[in-house]
């Protein structure tokens, strides 16, 4: 565990329980969310390749719209 992990959880003892659940449940939460995206991320690289090259190919036929 790193030293400011470790600092996190020391500072987060020291709350109610109730706080601490609180602080326990969002980061359960977003671990779980990280997991989700990396799964999400990694399923369809071959679709985001895809869109990537299409994307350069009306990029460079000069077909691209840039909205600002």
């Amino acid at each position: 565990m790193t030293k400011l992990l470790e600092k996190a959880f020391a500072e987060a003892s020291k709350l109610p329980e109730i706080e601490q659940n609180k602080v326990a449940r969002w980061l359960l939460e977003e671990l779980a969310s990280e997991k989700r995206w990396e799964k999400a991320f990694s399923e369809s690289e071959d679709v985001l390749n895809q869109l990537a090259d299409e994307a350069l190919k009306e990029h460079r036929q000069g077909q691209a719209v840039i909205v600002k």
